[in-house]
């Protein structure tokens, strides 16, 4: 017999309807590839509303106290996520293609991805840039000949 509130044979559906306070959103829609691929631009284009997410949680510990500031950052990405579709449909696809059919794997996708950044740049205006690199080091997905693997002495 399955412990309480697990669900074996059917996916769980919350009974309890929204609070009237809470606008209704859609979901993305994506599967982890695309939204591995946008991850970045999703980043730097979210921006203000994920931190204003981030700033809200750390209020309350409460989950329903940011519901409104999660529907924010979920219409955000999907805006995102059109503005990629329309803009650069060709090379969003071929990447997101690449890391599924490579394990999600960054390093194996950089020809397709270097394509995308180029894109998204020129008709977006964003750019790839990746949390935690060092200042002045040049980011690993604009490298000629990334090294992969661990360093060795």
């Amino acid at each position: 017999m399955a412990a309480p509130g697990v669900f074996k044979d059917r996916t769980y559906s919350d009974p309890n309807p929204l609070p009237s306070s809470v606008p209704a959103v859609d979901e993305l829609g994506t599967t982890s590839a695309p939204l591995k691929s946008a991850s970045f631009f999703i980043g730097q284009y979210c921006k203000p509303v994920n931190d204003d997410f981030m700033l809200c949680k750390q209020e309350n510990q409460d989950p329903a106290h940011c519901l409104k500031e999660g529907r924010k950052v979920t219409r955000c990405a999907a805006e995102l996520i059109s503005k990629l579709r329309e803009n650069c449909l060709k090379e969003f696809d071929a990447h997101w293609q690449c890391l599924e059919n490579n394990n999600q794997y960054f390093h194996a996708c950089r020809k397709v991805e270097k394509e995308l950044n180029s894109c998204v740049f020129t008709k977006l205006n964003l750019t790839k840039s990746i949390p935690g690199t060092p200042e002045g080091m040049q980011q690993i997905h604009e490298k000629k000949n990334p090294l992969f693997g661990p360093l060795t002495k």
